[in-house]
C-alpha cells in the first residue's frame, strides 16, 4: 500500500507555521454494508428500535425471574416444579412489576445510547428499588406472606437475568455497529503521553468503537502519530467543524481553570466530556463511570434536562401551568380590565429576555407602567437603589397604581404562564434578565452565562432564598446554579410550595 499522505494544517493566529501530520493509512477493501450504514443515518429510527429492544429484554427478565422464582419456591415446599401455576401467577404479577423496572431504568439513564448508559452496578440498585416498591405496595394492600422469598428470590433472578440479557445486547450490537462502520467521534485534551496512552487503547475498544479525530495539546508536542488539531483556544473551532461527539480529557494535570472552561464550552454544544482516570479530581463529584470500556472513562454528565428528564420537567410544567390558567382565569381576566383602565397603553408587556442558550424569547407580563417608562429611566438614574448594572426604585413613579399592587404580589408575572404552554419557560428556573443587562453580568459575575443550560422560570431557588433587590447578582446566580445541578421533581415542588408562601405575604418590591 502506498504511504498515506500529509496534510498541513493552518492555525488562524499563526498562519505561518506548518506542522506535518502524517495520517493512519485507510485499507479501501473495507467497506460499510450499504443497509447497516442506511440505518446509521436514520437516527430517530435507530434510537426507537435501542429503546424498544432493550424494553422487551427487560420486561421477558422481569417475567422470567418471577417466574423462575416461583417455580424453585414450588419445588423447595411441594416437591413439585408446579409449570402452569408458577406461570399464571407469574403473568398476573409481571405488569406492575415490569412497570416499576422500565420506570426506575428510565430514571436511571438505561435506555440512552450505548456511551451513557450505566453498567451492572446501576441495573442491580434499580432492581433493588423496584423490590422494595413492589413489597410495600404488597403490604399497603393487605397481602400476607409466610415468607418474603418472593420477593428476594426474584430480585436475584432479576439480576442474573436482566444483566445477561443486557450484556448479550451489548455484545451483539457492538459488533453490529462495528461491521456497519459506526465510530465516536472523539478528540483527546491534555499534554504528556497520558494523550498517547489513552488514544492506543480507545482506537481498539470493542463495544464503542472510536474515531480518534485527533488531539489538542496544552503544550506543544511532537510528532506522536496523531492528527494535531491546534491549541486549546481552538477548541470551540474545532468542536464546530470536526462534528465532535466527546471530548476526553487525558492529563492528570489538567489546570483547574481550563478544566471547567473546556467542559462549559463542549456542553453547550452537546458534546460529551469524559476524564480518563487520575486525572480531574475537581471534578469528581460530577462524574459517573462508564462500563464496558477498554480504559475506564468517567463521564461529566451536562446539567440539563434531556431524555426522560425533559419528559418529567416538561409534563409537569405543561400540566400544571395549564391548571393554574384554567383555576386563575377569572383573576386574570379581572387584572386585564384594571390594568386596561389604569392607563393607556396595552395590556400585556412583552419584554424579548435571553432563554435556554441565551436564545430570546418574548417573556409575557400585564404591564405596570405608563407609556413611555423606558425613555424616562434615564431621566431617573440618579434615583437607582439597586447596585451594578440593575435598575430598581422602590417607590418607582412611572409605576400605575394598579401596577403598583400586582409588583406587589408578582401578579404581573402570570401571563408567563402561557410561555410555559408554548415551552418558552418552565415554571422553576432562573428568572429570565433583561437582554441589556446580559452582558454586563456576564462580565461582572462568575458562571452568569450558566444560568441559561436550561430554560427560563417564573419562580426559582434563587426567588425563594430572598426578596428580590435585596439579594446581591452573584448570590442570586449561585442559588441558580445550584438549581441547575441538583434538580429534581421534588425541589421543583419545594420551591413552588415556597413561592406560594412567599407570594401571601405582604412585601416591597
Amino acid at each position: 500500500m502506498a504511504d498515506a499522505p500529509t496534510q498541513t494544517p493552518q492555525r488562524p493566529d499563526t498562519a505561518r507555521e506548518t506542522v506535518t501530520v502524517t495520517l493512519p493509512p485507510v485499507d479501501v477493501r473495507r467497506k460499510r454494508p450499504p443497509a447497516l450504514a442506511f440505518l446509521l443515518r436514520l437516527e430517530t429510527l435507530r434510537k426507537g428500535l435501542r429503546v424498544a429492544s432493550l424494553l422487551v429484554l427487560d420486561v421477558a427478565g422481569v417475567f422470567a425471574a418471577i417466574y423462575v422464582a416461583l417455580m424453585v419456591k414450588a419445588v423447595l415446599r411441594y416437591g413439585d416444579w408446579a409449570w402452569h401455576a408458577s406461570y399464571d401467577e407469574a403473568r398476573r404479577n409481571v405488569a406492575f412489576a415490569s412497570l416499576v423496572t422500565v420506570l426506575l431504568f428510565a430514571r436511571s439513564g438505561l435506555y440512552a445510547s450505548r456511551a451513557e448508559r450505566p453498567g451492572l452496578a446501576k441495573i442491580v440498585s434499580c432492581l433493588f428499588q423496584v423490590t422494595v416498591v413492589a413489597l410495600v405496595f404488597a403490604l399497603v394492600n393487605g397481602e400476607d406472606y409466610s415468607s418474603y422469598y418472593i420477593f428476594y428470590g426474584t430480585l436475584a433472578f432479576a439480576i442474573c437475568f436482566i444483566g445477561s440479557l443486557r450484556w448479550a445486547y451489548e455484545w451483539v450490537t457492538g459488533l453490529i455497529l462495528r461491521a456497519a462502520g459506526y465510530r465516536r467521534r472523539a478528540v483527546l485534551v491534555g499534554s504528556g503521553k497520558h494523550i498517547e496512552d489513552v488514544a492506543h487503547a480507545l482506537i481498539d475498544e470493542v463495544h464503542a468503537p472510536v474515531e480518534m479525530v485527533g488531539f489538542i495539546s496544552l503544550t506543544p508536542r511532537p510528532n506522536n502519530g496523531l492528527r494535531s488539531l491546534g491549541r486549546f483556544e481552538d477548541l470551540p473551532a474545532v468542536l464546530d467543524a470536526h462534528r465532535i461527539q466527546e471530548v476526553i480529557i487525558a492529563d492528570p494535570d489538567f489546570p483547574q481553570e481550563r478544566a471547567v472552561d473546556l467542559v462549559d464550552q463542549c456542553h453547550r454544544r452537546g458534546v460529551t466530556v469524559r476524564i480518563a482516570p487520575s486525572t480531574m479530581e475537581i471534578l469528581v463529584h460530577r462524574a459517573e463511570f462508564v462500563p464496558g470500556a477498554s480504559v475506564p472513562l468517567f463521564e461529566l454528565r451536562p446539567p440539563v434536562f434531556d431524555g426522560f428528564d425533559y419528559a418529567i420537567k416538561r409534563s409537569f410544567d405543561f400540566v400544571v401551568a395549564l391548571l393554574l390558567i384554567v383555576v386563575l382565569s377569572p383573576l386574570l381576566a379581572l387584572i386585564a380590565i384594571a390594568v386596561a383602565l389604569s392607563s393607556r397603553g396595552p395590556v400585556i408587556y412583552r419584554s424579548m429576555r435571553p432563554g435556554i442558550g441565551g436564545e430570546p424569547f418574548p417573556c409575557l407580563k400585564f404591564r405596570t407602567m405608563r407609556s413611555g417608562a423606558e425613555q424616562a429611566q434615564a431621566d431617573l438614574e440618579s434615583f437607582n437603589e439597586a447596585s451594578g448594572a440593575l435598575f430598581k426604585i422602590r417607590h418607582d413613579p412611572r409605576l400605575t397604581p394598579v401596577g403598583r399592587f400586582l409588583r406587589r404580589y408578582s401578579l404581573d408575572e402570570l401571563p408567563q404562564l402561557f410561555n410555559v404552554l408554548r415551552g418558552d419557560m418552565s415554571l422553576i428556573g432562573p428568572r429570565p434578565e433583561l437582554g441589556t443587562f446580559v452582558r454586563l453580568f456576564e462580565e461582572a459575575v462568575h458562571r452568569y452565562g450558566d444560568r441559561h443550560r436550561v430554560k427560563s422560570g417564573i419562580t426559582g431557588w434563587a426567588q425563594v432564598h430572598g426578596l428580590r433587590g435585596n439579594t446581591s447578582l452573584a448570590d442570586r446566580v449561585e442559588w441558580d446554579n445550584y438549581y441547575i445541578e441538583n434538580w429534581s421533581l421534588w425541589l421543583d415542588m419545594k420551591i413552588a410550595v415556597m413561592t406560594l408562601g412567599s407570594l401571601l405575604r405582604w412585601r416591597e418590591d
